[in-house]
């Protein structure tokens, strides 16, 4: 070391119990942070113990989960599991749109109309809607177009139009485009009044600039909670079950009925609902990514509203 003089100057010997590697410097030593080590064992033990258990219990039937965990039955209801949610997603954001905008308009009517229909269903348990979807010929034996008593009236038997399928897709949309009515409207507002205005000064109609402008900022700010609504929705297609709508949890039971193994029956169905969530949650992640990359390209670039602008 060097003094104020510029001379070299003793080194400073370090203080007895201080580590030093073969350079002579001083290595420093995290210490030991035993509340969490204690913690991470106990879980770690924990953890082992319960997969232990659960591997080696006779009673949940491992070779019955293995037997039915791809039996026909089962990947039908998965099918169908897979057209409920995915339908009932679609029907119910276009839907959601269109109450979004309808909530967005200047006439109170339609603003009423849009409110009203989003508390009645928020409002209203799913597994209610189920039901009364289901029996519905109770109150409309026959459902129809026209006068009814005169030859202008088609109708048909309501039990014959509303089957359980078709009960179960009713419910879980009209259920659901509340919610999406609620995430696209929460979009819509994040994107400033600014890119509204200025469309509207360029010639474009309230819907255009909706259409061209508003949406496509927005959609990176519903994306995400979609993605959520949709994962969501896959597991509450589990309440179809009740209206025997041919969902997964419907076909597991009806084999269980017959044979009994409630449990590994069930643990089949668990296997595939965590399956179908966890692809698409990897989906989620990925679009979500793809999104972001998108939108700051489109910042860089100018912006969506401007590059949307030039296109008109």
């Amino acid at each position: 070391m060097t003094d104020a003089t510029g001379l070299a100057g003793p080194t400073p010997s370090p203080s007895p119990g201080i580590p030093l590697d073969a350079r002579g410097v001083v290595t420093a030593r995290r210490p030991v942070n035993w509340p969490r080590l204690i913690a991470t064992l106990a879980v770690l033990a924990i953890s082992a113990a319960l997969a232990v258990s659960i591997g080696t219990n006779e009673n949940l039937h491992w070779d019955i989960v293995g037997t039915y965990l791809f039996h026909p039955q089962i990947l039908i209801g998965v099918v169908v599991t897979l057209q409920l949610s995915i339908a009932s997603v679609a029907f119910a954001f276009c839907l959601g749109v269109l109450l979004a905008a309808m909530q967005q308009s200047k006439s109170p009517l339609l603003r009423i109309m849009a409110g009203f229909y989003v508390w009645f269903f928020r409002a209203l348990p799913l597994v209610v809607q189920l039901i009364l979807w289901f029996n519905l010929a109770l109150l409309f034996p026959v459902l129809g177009l026209g006068i009814p008593g005169t030859p202008l009236f088609v109708g048909w038997d309501t039990n014959a139009l509303i089957t359980p399928f078709v009960a179960a897709l009713l419910g879980l949309a009209l259920h659901e485009a509340a919610y999406m009515a609620e995430i696209v409207r929460g979009g819509i507002l994040s994107v400033p009044d600014g890119q509204t205005e200025a469309a509207l000064s360029i010639g474009m109609t309230p819907g255009k600039a909706l259409r061209r402008i508003v949406l496509p900022q927005a959609i990176r700010v519903i994306i995400p909670p979609v993605g959520n609504q949709f994962i969501m929705l896959l597991k509450a297609s589990a309440l179809v079950s009740i209206i025997g709508g041919g969902d997964l949890l419907t076909k597991a039971q009806n084999i269980y009925s017959l044979n009994y193994e409630v449990i590994a029956l069930l643990i089949v169905a668990s296997i595939w609902y965590m399956a179908i969530i966890s692809i698409t949650s990897t989906g989620q992640y990925f679009l979500e990514k793809r999104m972001s990359r998108s939108t700051r390209a489109a910042t860089v670039q100018g912006g969506p509203a401007i590059r949307a602008s030039a296109e008109v």
